[in-house]
């Protein structure tokens, strides 16, 4: 019922809901439109056909590129992992031109296919905590689908209403305070304060618009408060999405198994792996 708007950082109520003409911040949110070219899509994709897609849950199939992990367990090791495949250096180099994603080291690499043909998808979830670290990118390739975003927190959520001068429309101001004031239709003098108004998280869900070829990066509250997932619907044609992860602290500089992460990423950063 709310539609991430990348230019503000906010999540605009949709017109036909009953949160139409309401707002409020949706931190953790990072897009990039046009990551890479059509040509480099291309190759990408012709080079991930030339090895084989696994089936895995939801009607999706994958290709894994990453260490052995037993998270019921909390175990690790390397296995058979030799490394992110070579394709990806170059994404990895592009990377760092984005604002949030500085220091980002990928240790493990999952390509998911995705086919309206076989009802693909993925239910609502969280990425594991224990492994993983803050920020969580992805690569949108083939066509464009919709990341849905839900919330199972107890708190409340306070939306602001805000004109825009033009149409009458809602049109969120740069900053929101308790009590909005707005000035109706831009008429000089005519001024109107607008409260804001709570509601439960759980009745809140947010689709974030995913084109082809777009980078998105969650992180901060969209990480850690609120599950993601892609519903059947959204599925048009045929999607690749490629899912860069990064070691959590324990496994970082000055963590638990510092030691352990770091022969992982120099296995990762090799560039010269093949699906495990």
């Amino acid at each position: 019922n709310f539609t991430y708007c990348p230019e503000t950082g906010l999540a605009k109520g949709n017109e036909h809901s009953a949160f139409a003409g309401w707002a409020f911040p949706f931190p953790g949110v990072f897009l990039k439109e046009e990551f890479i070219s059509k040509d480099e899509e291309s190759e990408i994709v012709e080079l991930m056909d030339r090895d084989d897609w696994k089936p895995s849950q939801s009607g999706r199939k994958k290709q894994d590129y990453g260490p052995k992990v037993n998270f019921k367990k909390q175990r690790l090791k390397a296995g058979s992992f030799t490394g992110l495949p070579s394709f990806s250096k170059k994404i990895v180099a592009q990377m760092k031109a984005c604002p949030v994603l500085g220091g980002f080291l990928p240790v493990e690499q999952c390509n998911l296919d995705y086919m309206p043909q076989r009802g693909s998808a993925i239910d609502p979830h969280f990425d594991d905590w224990w492994l993983w670290g803050e920020r969580l990118v992805s690569l949108n390739l083939l066509s464009k689908t919709v990341l849905s975003m839900s919330c199972d927190s107890e708190d409340s959520i306070q939306l602001f209403p805000s004109f825009s001068k033009e149409n009458g429309e809602l049109s969120p101001p740069g900053s929101f305070t308790q009590t909005s004031a707005c000035k109706n239709s831009g008429e000089e003098g005519i001024n109107c304060v607008l409260s804001p108004r709570l509601v439960p998280s759980k009745e809140v869900t947010v689709a974030i618009h995913l084109p082809q070829r777009s980078l998105v990066v969650l992180y901060g509250d969209a990480r850690y408060k609120w599950k993601h997932a892609i519903y059947r619907k959204h599925i048009e044609h045929r999607r690749i999405c490629v899912t860069f992860r990064e070691l959590s602290a324990e496994f970082s500089a000055g963590g638990r198994q510092e030691k352990l992460g770091k022969e992982l990423l120099e296995i990762a950063l090799s560039f010269r792996g093949r699906p495990v």
